[in-house]
């Protein structure tokens, strides 16, 4: 199987570099999202809404946009480079957060959210894709571990700075926020990012290729379990993310230091993927995400008992939560190396259709979860800890699967090689 992160060209960006400048771009998902939360208060108080949760399909309307996007963004990698693609994403998502920004009604900040997310799938594609063309195996998992805990400080400080910009302004202006973040990304791509796939290696963009490409991660059976379990997990995850602003201010009256804890929980999931990126290639990437799937199942259990048996207070919520970012930043960084190892080949459209397949299953999950928030924890605890279960069904079956075929495969290659 050829491995094109052996021909990806010579560098002149350091591996510091280029990890923080990966965690920007797939950053933009997260400041797109999280920077807005403090904000729906004012929104509901701002736009006509027939329920209070519908706030939250500000959080599920750039998703949807997202997973619609990779599908079309991960080939177009594939055909034209890397770097064509961030570019157009950064701009599909510049006009889609002017939209936002003179939106007055529920429906045109929807579709401005939509637009945002069509153009976020660019640098997120891009930015999976681009880390593929250089690493492989357990490097790629250490590099992604590491993406991950600079990616989790932007969600640590974006709802501080978009409550900064709230105490100084509208809720509007945060989408000027976004303007200047999306630009400042472009730039640095521009002077400082080389191109990670030779022309060499592309492959055209066309219904054919793309139905093979398809063909290709579907056959495979670990890259569909893990990617099933992706969309999984981040649709347990976007439920909480969509009650959160509900949970904390309205739930247990935190007022402004919603962004204190939510910046924590976030400090929390950077923290363990630091750790993940030094544990992966002593212990492997299959054994530690396993071990964060129980630690997920069992504190989520804990806590539904304790939930049924006392009144929660926050600092038992903010444990079991602190918990769980561990636990999910054990897991996000590689479960995705993991599904996109075997894929190598077809990096771009691989991650497109894995990322959109994850990204939809996600979407409805997490709308659905916090749709039913009803003032309480057990909609966001009892997701968490379904979720998890059938995530370890699929990913046992996903190892058991591996190790059967590397027990076939072993004979017959020492068959070959007399």
């Amino acid at each position: 199987m050829a491995d094109y992160s052996t021909h990806a060209p010579t560098s002149r960006i350091s591996t510091g570099e280029f990890t923080l400048l990966v965690a920007l771009l797939m950053s933009i998902v997260a400041i797109s999202i999280d920077a807005l939360l403090p904000a729906l208060d004012a929104i509901r108080a701002y736009i006509v809404l027939a329920h209070p949760n519908q706030a939250q399909y500000v959080v599920s309307a750039l998703f949807f946009g997202m997973a619609i996007g990779q599908l079309i963004c991960g080939p177009l990698s594939d055909a034209t480079g890397r770097k064509k693609v961030l570019y157009g994403g950064i701009l599909l998502f510049l006009a889609g957060t002017v939209l936002c920004y003179v939106a007055t009604d529920i429906n045109t900040l929807l579709l401005g959210r939509f637009i945002q997310g069509l153009g976020v799938s660019g640098p997120y594609v891009s930015a999976i894709s681009i880390v593929r063309d250089k690493y492989a195996g357990n490097d790629m998992a250490r590099i992604m571990s590491l993406v991950m805990m600079i990616f989790v400080m932007v969600p640590a400080l974006a709802p501080s700075l978009g409550q900064a910009v709230m105490w100084i302004s509208n809720w509007r202006d945060i989408f000027v926020l976004y303007v200047f973040y999306a630009l400042m990304i472009a730039v640095w791509i521009f002077f400082r990012l080389e191109e990670t796939l030779p022309k060499a290696h592309r492959i055209p963009m066309s219904s054919k290729g793309f139905a093979e490409g398809f063909k290709e991660v579907i056959s495979n059976v670990p890259t569909v379990c893990y990617m099933i379990c992706m969309g999984l997990f981040f649709g347990s995850f976007i439920g909480y993310l969509n009650s959160s602003q509900q949970i904390f201010q309205d739930l247990f009256k935190t007022g402004e230091m919603f962004v204190f804890y939510f910046g924590l929980l976030a400090i929390v999931f950077g923290a363990a993927s630091l750790v993940n990126s030094q544990l992966v290639q002593k212990l492997g990437m299959q054994h530690l995400a396993k071990l964060a799937i129980w630690g997920i199942i069992g504190s989520s259990a804990l806590f539904l008992v304790v939930h049924l048996s006392v009144e929660v207070q926050l600092w038992m919520f903010v444990i079991y939560a602190s918990v769980l970012f561990f636990c999910f930043g054990l897991v996000f960084g590689n479960i995705n190396a993991m599904a996109m190892e075997p894929m190598g080949h077809v990096a771009g459209i691989a991650a497109a259709i894995i990322g959109s397949t994850s990204s939809i299953m996600s979407m409805v999950i997490g709308t659905v979860i916090g749709q039913m928030y009803n003032g309480t924890l057990f909609p966001v605890t009892g997701g968490f800890l379904v979720f998890s279960c059938i995530s370890m069904l699929i990913f046992s079956y996903a190892q058991r699967y591996q190790q059967k075929n590397a027990a076939e495969t072993l004979p017959e290659q020492a068959s070959e090689s007399l």
